[in-house]
């Protein structure tokens, strides 16, 4: 059963409402001002809370704000309960972060359908999506669920790419978000004397070419191509204008999906700035091969050219290939048929990320 917090003055509204929840089978508790209605809200925990402007103690307002200084609090679903002549108040409340309002006085359904509307918003927020096909579907079925988001279309694909194969080619429009079931792709720049940037190594469970879909330029800012036969499933332009732009808490959810790979590559330069070409080489082979899908013995070990991996790892081919060599020495990895990397010691080659 879920339990809806009541925080209004007026004795009447606070009780006819009161008994209309309950009905409708909610916990109902009511607070008689905003200081009241503080001290219950970390009390009683609700899932939601109504509450008046204009109150003693403290006012709607200040309630909102305590509420969203406590980590208990800050994601409860919060309904502003507002008098015809307070109206003009209302984009203050919306702007410090309540999720909708209701103008006294209310018709039940208005009410029940305002409750249920947001209850079921912040149910989607706090559910856990898989980060594969099935979880990506569920996520944005889920969204089209809610209003506003219908417009989202129901065809979208996933397709194989074979090793070598194009996502898409810096400067080309950017028009398709992709997520990797499968495999791995590489993105990298083109500099004007024609070297490459290698700007990531990317494997199941990442998105592709949502930095290019936020820049205006609309335009792709790298180029992605397949270093392992990859299974791609796209999300076209439309559909991700709408999560971003659409709702905005169905956006934050959706951004918080898709920039944990921005955190990675935050983090990856931070490394390139700061940490030795030793250092950097053990952790992209790390990476690579915590990335790859695939450990049987027909595909053992890393596929990676030289080139890219010096790309990788910001540092010139020929140094790459030496201290590969040192790593070869030393035992921390073989080197196999087509040059396939090897790992025989991933504990030594975390050592030497963390320590050098």
């Amino acid at each position: 059963m879920k339990k809806v917090l009541i925080i209004e003055d007026n004795q009447d509204v606070r009780e006819n409402t009161a008994d209309i929840l309950e009905l409708a089978n909610y916990e109902v508790c009511t607070a008689e001002n905003g200081k009241v209605g503080l001290e219950l809200a970390k009390k009683c925990n609700p899932d939601i809370i109504l509450c008046d402007i204009m109150m003693p103690e403290l006012n709607g307002y200040e309630v909102l704000q305590q509420l969203s200084k406590e980590k208990k609090t800050v994601m409860m679903p919060f309904i502003f309960l507002t008098a015809k002549t307070e109206r003009n108040d209302v984009r203050k409340g919306m702007n410090l972060g309540a999720d909708d309002y209701l103008t006294k006085p209310f018709e039940e359904s208005d009410l029940l359908q305002a409750i249920a509307t947001r209850l079921k918003k912040h149910s989607f927020l706090k559910k856990e999506f898989s980060k594969n096909i099935q979880g990506i579907n569920e996520f944005l079925e889920e969204a089209s669920s809610h209003e506003g988001m219908e417009r989202m279309s129901k065809d979208r694909s996933i397709k194989t790419y074979k090793k070598r194969d194009t996502l898409f080619m810096e400067g080309d429009p950017a028009h398709t978000l992709y997520f990797i079931q499968s495999g791995s792709v590489k993105t990298y720049k083109t500099t004007e004397s024609g070297k490459c940037l290698v700007t990531g190594i990317l494997g199941a469970g990442q998105f592709v070419g949502q930095l290019s879909l936020l820049n205006n330029t609309g335009a792709y800012v790298d180029t992605a191509t397949v270093l392992e036969q990859a299974e791609v499933f796209e999300i076209p332009k439309a559909d991700f204008n709408t999560l971003v732009y659409g709702d905005k808490l169905i956006s934050n959810k959706f951004m918080t999906m898709i920039s944990n790979d921005l955190v990675h590559i935050q983090e990856q330069l931070v490394s390139m700035a700061f940490s030795t070409v030793r250092q950097r080489l053990a952790k992209a082979l790390l990476d690579l091969d915590n990335n790859k899908t695939s450990h049987t013995s027909e595909h053992k070990g890393i596929d990676i050219s030289r080139e890219d991996l010096a790309g990788l790892i910001g540092t010139a081919t020929e140094t790459a290939i030496r201290m590969l060599t040192d790593f070869k020495d030393e035992g921390l990895v073989t080197i196999a048929e087509r040059r396939r990397i090897i790992i025989e010691s991933r504990r030594d080659l975390e050592d030497i990320v963390l320590f050098g």
